[in-house]
């Protein structure tokens, strides 16, 4: 994978992540309480069939200047009573409208920082997701970790509580870059940590880094990368730093450090992803690299990675989503549903309501094709537009009108070898996953209404 400058500056364009489809950045306030309620009995009759849930917990004891997501700090123990209280009543009130014969096949919890919480709230609702839902044998339970409030024995009680994976954000290995960005430094050697994961018989761990932050160098990701490939994890994820000053104001403190250059930058990608894949890993979709006896790699040679909120998952495992906590997503086969984004409002309205939908989006037929036209290119870098007509019980000129595809829309990808298309097959090529967000974005026909800003995709 080579990049030069032409290439970054032909490339480098704002753009959707497209975690989902359609972005967020559709959800309208016109999606009420009473239409999630319809849109989870409305979710039993559809695929998949299993159930995913997410769990947010927002609060940080320090807020990190970068982060995108939706945190507070400041919080006290009766306030965070509250909330565990809070959360624990929506999942009960929501699996009430969820078939029982239905399986729980993920959960998955982010922030915020979930294990800088008291563990006996962790436990607390685990027990009432174990409670409300039927797990399968084979079931995965992660959890989001800071290594700056991690110890041994909460590694202990995290597997006594039914979890299997840990994913460690550590963002970068110098001391210097984390305090640029307000960052806790881990509280125990990372190595001694992962040992211990290990030793605990987790069957999964994830170290996560950031690349394009304040003092980073193409020299100094170089050392980061190599410390995490000495590691020896199932998983690492590499996330380009996204600089949206707009919609996330603490990151303006950022723009006094100063950034990488978009060619240093690029650099670090491709450094980072030529020595992983040297390593021995699996290139999965824009950031992640895994073993390739992980089953991301196995489905990603089976064609069948798939992807949601909650990240990359297979087609096996995936469920639809169902979230819980102050600003949480609920992603369902047809709708989207987000929670009120302040702790306090999500608290009121669980006590006074159940529910605490803020904003939501329904599904057209139309998206449910285009969705899966953009996963398939995100995840797999491969379409067979039959496969997608025969999913639908539709004809591939449906399909193609759908995405409104037309193949001079491609003409530059194909021109710079990035990627391929023959008939109804759409490759994406090595060098085309470095853009993969920019050709995904000539399938998505809600882009040109311009709703929403974006960071860069590269």
């Amino acid at each position: 994978m080579k990049i030069n400058d032409k290439f970054l500056k032909k490339y480098n364009k704002s753009g959707p992540r497209y975690t989902s489809y359609p972005p967020a950045t559709f959800f309208t306030p016109e999606y009420k309480n009473i239409d999630l309620k319809k849109s989870v009995i409305l979710s039993n009759t559809e695929d998949p069939q299993n159930i995913s849930v997410y769990i947010h917990i927002p609060f940080c004891p320090q807020l990190c200047h970068f982060c995108g997501c939706t945190t507070e700090t400041g919080f006290t123990k009766p306030f965070l009573n509250s909330y565990v209280d809070a959360i624990i009543k929506e999942i009960r009130l929501v699996a009430k409208d969820i078939n029982p014969n239905r399986k729980l096949t993920q959960v998955h919890w982010g922030g915020g920082t979930p294990n800088a919480i008291a563990y006996n709230h962790i436990e607390k609702i685990t027990n009432a997701i174990k409670e409300s839902f039927t797990f399968t044998d084979d079931y995965e339970m992660a959890i989001e970790c800071s290594p700056a409030y991690f110890e041994f024995k909460h590694i202990e009680l995290l597997k006594e509580f039914g979890f299997n994976r840990i994913s460690l954000g550590i963002q970068d290995f110098r001391q210097d870059v984390l305090d640029a960005i307000n960052r806790k430094g881990p509280k125990l050697p990372i190595g001694e940590i992962i040992n211990k994961i290990k030793e605990e018989g987790f069957t999964g761990t994830n170290i996560d880094l950031v690349y394009g932050l304040p003092l980073q160098t193409v020299e100094s990701f170089n050392d980061t990368v190599d410390k995490a490939i000495a590691l020896d994890t199932d998983r690492i994820v590499t996330f380009s730093y996204a600089h949206v000053p707009s919609v996330i104001e603490r990151q303006k403190v950022l723009e006094k450090i100063g950034f990488p250059s978009m060619e240093d930058k690029a650099k670090m990608y491709q450094n980072a992803y030529d020595k992983f894949t040297e390593a021995g890993y699996v290139a999965i979709g824009m950031d992640h690299f895994a073993k390739p006896h992980d089953q991301f790699a196995i489905a990603l040679g089976n064609k069948n990675l798939h992807r949601n909120f909650q990240g990359y998952c297979t087609r096996a495992t995936t469920g639809q989503v169902y979230g819980f906590g102050a600003s949480s997503i609920s992603q369902l086969h047809s709708a989207y549903s987000q929670n009120e984004k302040n702790s306090a409002k999500y608290i009121k309205r669980i006590e006074e309501d159940g529910l605490a939908v803020i904003r939501g989006y329904q599904m057209t037929d139309r998206d449910k094709i285009v969705r899966q036209m953009i996963n398939e290119v995100m995840c797999n870098y491969y379409v067979d537009v039959n496969v997608i007509a025969k999913d639908f019980g539709i004809t591939t000129e449906n399909v193609y009108q759908a995405v409104e595809f037309s193949i001079d829309k491609f003409e530059e990808f194909i021109k710079d070898g990035l990627m391929d298309i023959e008939g109804d097959d759409i490759k994406v090529n090595e060098t085309g996953r470095l853009v993969i967000r920019n050709i995904a974005m000539k399938f998505d026909p809600l882009l040109t209404k311009g709703v929403g800003s974006y960071s860069k995709t590269i």
